[in-house]
């Protein structure tokens, strides 16, 4: 019965992709600047900005280069970063790349051509030791951060490629100052760990004790994923209100229950999803929470006319979290994610003006309407349910 649900699905979203236009119309909240301790924080809506300033920081490096991503397309955008790193190279640059194999598969191996001086890591879409250690074999390499001479750093939910640049709506935070060591220490985490044949970085953090701006890594090598815990303990925080958003949003139940408790004790919990994502099976399992959720009186806005990408919190004005990881079991318990949480009144102020921009391009979803729903839309919610464990 999930086959046939699932083949009637993915059938159906591609004759409707025949029919959509390109969707680089949605609107745009902007591109703000804060200052967070002795940090300056940039924070990008529209990737053709990001790129245009990472590839800035690339061509003007001196010392080292970091880069780590998920998906690394062969266009135009995905060239330019390509090339950029080799040059820096070519100059006496130290340039270290990680990239997933997994995500990368429809990409051509020819592509990932470097200059002999860069160090690579394609991060295994299978590890051998799978069959000896599941647990800690787990995980593709989700994270999507660029670190230059230490004193520069970009994390965020982008991806390299052009349809990025203008199609997708996402949010990406750029870090001047002291704290972008914090991932500079992420990179060497990974590295460190994975890339046995290759020369060490140093994990030395000379950050304070609770940094305003913190890192959080999701390293299943070492069996360890805090990024869950941090919205969790945030979110029994919360007095006011609570503002998701997720492109994926398949929570487990603690989540869940997390979202429902503060809820009832009256916070104000809005989650902004896209109405229509690049996967369409993760849509209709996030469907299947829509009656709980609207039951508890917990707002869902669905991002219309683009796909947005973004993985942003916003907590009472105090507390802020942006990064690579979603609400699902992929990102909270399989890959290699990381967030940056921020304890900053200025900068969750641009995160609520970030969010309300959005909101005003949301469809809200109505209870009632909700509820008069084909039965056959309902019949396929449930089927999907055991799937959500893996996604």
């Amino acid at each position: 019965m999930q086959g046939v649900v699932i083949a009637v699905l993915l059938i159906t979203d591609a004759v409707k992709k025949r029919g959509r236009a390109l969707r680089s119309g949605f609107p745009r909240p902007g591109t703000f600047h804060s200052t967070v301790d002795e940090t300056q924080t940039t924070t990008y809506t529209y990737g053709a900005d990001l790129y245009r300033d990472m590839l800035a920081a690339i061509d003007g490096a001196r010392t080292r280069i970091l880069l780590e991503t998920y998906l690394w397309k062969s266009d135009e955008v995905g060239r330019q970063i390509r090339d950029a790193l080799n040059n820096a190279a070519a100059r006496g640059v130290e340039v270290y790349v990680i990239y997933d194999q997994f995500g990368n598969l429809v990409v051509p191996r020819s592509f990932y051509r470097f200059h002999p001086d860069v160090r690579v890591l394609r991060f295994p879409a299978f590890a051998p030791s799978l069959l000896l250690s599941p647990r800690r074999a787990t995980g593709l390499t989700h994270r999507k951060l660029l670190v230059v001479d230490e004193g520069v750093g970009f994390v965020g939910g982008y991806n390299i490629g052009s349809l990025y640049a203008t199609e997708w709506r996402d949010t990406h935070l750029r870090l001047e100052g002291p704290t972008a060591f914090e991932l500079g220490h992420s990179f060497a985490q990974v590295w460190n760990s994975l890339a046995t044949q290759h020369p060490e970085l140093s994990p030395l953090n000379p950050t304070s004790w609770n940094p305003p701006v913190r890192a959080i890594n999701n390293i299943p090598v070492n069996r360890v994923f805090p990024i869950r815990s941090a919205y969790l303990d945030a979110i029994s925080r919360a007095r006011t209100y609570i503002h998701l958003t997720t492109a994926y949003f398949i929570p487990d139940q603690q989540v869940l229950n997390a979202l429902i408790d503060a809820a009832r004790r009256g916070v104000d919990v809005r989650v902004i999803i896209p109405e229509v994502s690049n996967h369409i099976l993760t849509d209709w399992l996030s469907r299947g929470f829509y009656t709980t959720l609207l039951r508890e009186n917990i707002t869902i806005l669905l991002y219309r006319n683009a796909m947005i990408h973004a993985k942003t919190a916003s907590i009472d004005g105090q507390w802020s979290i942006v990064g690579t990881a979603n609400i699902d079991r992929l990102s909270l318990e399989f890959n290699y994610e990381v967030d940056l949480e921020i304890l900053d009144e200025g900068f969750a102020a641009d995160m609520e003006r970030i969010f309300l921009a959005d909101s005003a391009n949301c469809r809200v979803v109505d209870a009632d309407e909700w509820r008069r729903r084909h039965p056959a839309a309902r019949v396929a919610e449930t089927v999907l349910i055991p799937l959500r464990p893996y996604l």
